[in-house]
């Protein structure tokens, strides 16, 4: 009865978050604090709409954060404004603002170069060097890594080009779906410049302040965990082995056998690409297909990247940092200082909105748009990334609900002392599988998984006596564990976007590109979990385990593979 007693206290604690605040709430609601992040898990696993489930754990949160006792009524009132609050307050946030735009922004730039016949120029190029079935399937693979900034857009342009191409060197239509799909998300979750580099950070800089670090760089961190992708790097790599191996397994490869003979369609016919509805990303009929549309505006988006955070973070260095940058401006510890400094959120809107105005100059200049055209295409490539900015936003109103009810302090308390070490990242890979396999998302998977994560990671660290740089790069191996997990289920999942894209990309059936590919998934994630996760737990060095995993999965494909 006492802890009831302190609940109409809350509303007036919640006005100002702090560890106080948070302490307070994790020891009143205590096992309660965990219903928000369980609620969006349950919910996405049941309802496959990670917007609703997103959206319910917010509320739920709200509601315990403003409960009075005696009026239940007031409290539902209370509960769903104050989701607005949060959600008005994210938007309110500079981070979060420049997070918002340049995601939006990048959007732009890609339907902008496509609309422009650039990247499909591109493609075309890359499909003409193809010669035999195994530089087919490569040049699939090539054009799909080229393809780095958007994973629908992977998906949508990769497939319809290199299909013809494919079908010429009886490479079966599983196959071509498999690999267009095994480059889509992987890549973009990989690429420093993309449409999925603004939510990754945003989501690790909010993961950091539940941890009580406000000055994290959130973009080097993220870097950082490049090399610990192991999903992404194993199964990228796994293509190019089947491909130039000529070596198959489990259903893809009675389907290359089947193509060999000649029978290069599915055998229940597909959904082709001409049945997706969205026409964004086709390129204007009737115009000169140039790969200069793409290529400039896209080093025009590396480039300005590179120098925006340079200059933002020369513009925030002091005292000897600042004095050493201006000394020695080229030097790669000035580069790590400056980098390290910048302010990410600014500098990829700064480069993305830089792009855009080269692509629109490009697109009026080449003729093939007018101004107005231009702009309503760019308009357009906004809209695709809308489902990406709500996501955004629940996440850190999610983000928010659970700092303030302590539930971070509450799960960490009672899970440091008791979670090895060595089992927390390959255990927070599959959870994350798990919950993206279910929802068809990689976004909605770490928004609900990322603020549990690396408060986790970081407890669990230091209970096992990690500090300074060991403890680093053990929260650098839980956080890609997270960002990997989501790829890797949604790579699996059947209701899973760009598994459909693929699918009608590649005029294959949807059910035969998911049997097909749901083995060489799993036998990857076998992989980056015994090979990668586990060994670099344990604290082997990720010079020693890349390599190694690499070797395994050349491995895997040598000995399991037969040959078609």
């Amino acid at each position: 009865m006492k802890k009831i007693l302190f609940l109409s206290l809350l509303p007036i604690l919640a006005l100002a978050v702090d560890p106080e605040v948070a302490k307070k709430n994790a020891e009143i609601f205590g096992f309660w604090t965990l219903i928000p992040p369980v609620v969006a898990i349950v919910l996405a696993f049941i309802t496959k709409d990670v917007v609703l489930s997103l959206f319910i754990g917010v509320f739920s949160g709200t509601f315990l954060i403003n409960v009075i006792d005696s009026n239940i009524f007031m409290t539902f009132i209370k509960g769903f404004t104050d989701i607005v609050k949060r959600i008005v307050g994210s938007l309110a946030d500079s981070w979060n603002a420049g997070i918002v735009l340049q995601v939006l922004c990048i959007g732009g730039v890609v339907a902008l170069i496509t609309k422009m016949g650039g990247t499909k120029a591109v493609a075309l190029w890359l499909s003409k060097k193809a010669k035999t079935g195994i530089s087919a399937q490569i040049s699939t693979w090539v054009m799909g890594l080229f393809v780095f900034f958007d994973d629908y857009a992977n998906s949508l342009i990769v497939g319809p080009i290199m299909r013809p191409i494919t079908d010429k060197f009886k490479v079966s239509r599983e196959k071509l779906a498999f690999i267009i799909d095994a480059t889509a998300a992987p890549i973009a979750g990989l690429a420093v410049i993309s449409t999925w580099v603004g939510l990754e950070i945003s989501l690790i800089k909010q993961g950091y302040e539940l941890i009580g670090v406000t000055n994290v760089n959130a973009f080097s961190i993220f870097v950082e965990t490049i090399p610990y992708r192991f999903y992404n790097l194993f199964m990228l790599f796994f293509i190019v082995c089947t491909a130039f191996m000529g070596r198959e397994f489990a259903g893809m490869l009675k389907a290359e056998r089947r193509a060999r003979a000649g029978e290069l369609h599915p055998r229940r016919g597909g959904a082709l690409i001409e049945n997706i509805e969205d026409k964004t990303l086709e390129p204007k009929e009737n115009i000169k297909l140039q790969s200069s549309n793409a290529v400039v505006p896209l080093l025009v988006l590396i480039i300005g990247a590179f120098v925006s955070f340079y200059f933002s973070g020369l513009g925030s260095l002091e005292g000897e940092a600042l004095q050493s940058a201006k000394a020695h401006p080229l030097t790669f510890h000035t580069f790590q200082a400056t980098f390290g400094a910048a302010d990410a959120s600014v500098a990829l809107f700064q480069s993305a909105l830089l792009a855009t105005v080269v692509a629109i100059f490009m697109a009026v200049y080449r003729k093939i748009l007018t101004v107005r055209e231009a702009i309503e295409t760019w308009g357009k490539g906004w809209k695709t990334m809308i489902t990406t900015i709500i996501i955004l936003l629940l996440a850190w109103s999610l983000s928010s609900v659970i700092k303030e009810l302590g539930t971070s302090r509450y799960l960490v308390d009672m899970l440091s002392h008791s979670t090895p070490k060595i089992v927390l990242p390959a255990t927070i890979f599959m959870l994350g599988s798990f919950i993206s396999f279910s929802t068809g998302t990689s976004y909605g998977t770490m928004g609900i998984l990322m603020p549990l994560a690396i408060p986790l990671a970081n407890a669990v660290g230091m209970y096992s006596g990690l500090e300074g740089d060991a403890l680093h790069a053990y929260m650098i191996v839980s956080i890609s564990a997270v960002l990997t997990g989501a790829i890797f289920g949604d790579h699996c999942s059947p209701i899973s976007d760009t598994t459909i894209l693929s699918s009608m990309g590649a005029g294959c059936n949807h059910i035969d590109h998911v049997q097909t590919q749901m083995p060489y998934a799993l036998a990857v994630c076998a992989v980056s979990i015994f090979v990668g996760y586990f060994p670099t737990a344990l604290g082997l060095s990720i010079w020693m385990v890349l390599p190694l995993g690499l070797l395994v999965t050349a491995l895997v494909v040598r000995f399991i593979g037969q040959k078609v």
